[in-house]
């Protein structure tokens, strides 16, 4: 029996009170997505790597002043696809290669 593991397309947003964690915030996302707004990230994430962008995060963030929102639009190559509607300029999506370590 084959396992097929999905991508699904989440929406990250954050709310960081202190610059350099913005920064740290910022630079952490940028390995898992791509950003549209300021603060927004869009990903398409395996379950293990939802997963080890919110144990990098966590040691990030200050818990009391900090806030990260993690929404889950649905399977990258279906519901996600099409669940972002933009209005004014269109979402530059970049294209992401792989980098095996």
């Amino acid at each position: 029996m084959e396992v097929v593991l999905v991508r699904n397309r989440y929406i990250v947003s954050y709310d960081i009170s202190d610059p350099r964690r913005w920064r740290r915030v910022y630079r952490t996302m940028r390995g898992y997505g791509d950003p549209i707004q300021y603060s927004v990230f869009q990903c398409d994430l395996l379950p293990a790597e939802r997963i080890m962008m919110i144990e990098a995060l966590t040691g990030i963030i200050d818990h009391r002043e900090d806030r990260v929102m993690l929404i889950d639009v649905g399977p990258a190559d279906g519901r996600g696809r099409w669940s972002i509607e933009t209005l004014g300029r269109a979402i530059k999506h970049e294209e992401r290669i792989a980098i095996i370590v």
